[in-house]
Parts: C-alpha cells; sequence; structure tokens
C-alpha cells in the first residue's frame, strides 16, 4: 500500500484537495466522482463528502494508498 503524508498550510484541508495534492486523481471532478462512488474512506468510514475538513491525524483510504494529514 503506498502511504503519502500532507502537511497542512492551514488548520484543515478539504478532502478532495487531499486526493489532488496526493496525485491520487488529476482534476477535481475525478475526486468528486470517486468520492460520491463511495470510494474513499476517511478515519475508517466512507465519505461521500468531497468538501469534508480533514485536520490533523485524520487518514484517508483510496484504492491502495493512504493518506495520513499531519500539522
Amino acid at each position: 500500500m503506498e502511504s503519502v503524508s500532507i502537511k497542512l498550510k492551514e488548520d484543515f484541508i478539504k478532502l478532495g484537495q487531499a486526493l489532488k495534492a496526493a496525485g491520487l486523481v488529476e482534476m477535481g471532478s475525478e475526486a468528486k466522482a470517486v468520492i460520491l462512488d463511495g470510494e474513499v474512506k476517511v478515519n475508517g468510514e466512507v465519505c461521500l463528502q468531497r468538501g469534508k475538513k480533514l485536520y490533523d491525524g485524520d487518514e484517508v483510504l483510496f484504492r491502495n494508498a493512504q493518506i495520513r494529514i499531519t500539522a
């Protein structure tokens, strides 16, 4: 499993932005589609909110990749 760490520049990053920043999707429309299809988990639970705010310590699972959010 690929592991990517995203360091926050502000208090949070939105889920769609995190997928793009990690290089797992190329465009926001692609992020929206995979999120609405239920392919993305945040902290172990399927998340259908593209604008979900991610904070320090949150973990995102998408396909064979894990994104860790750090401050």
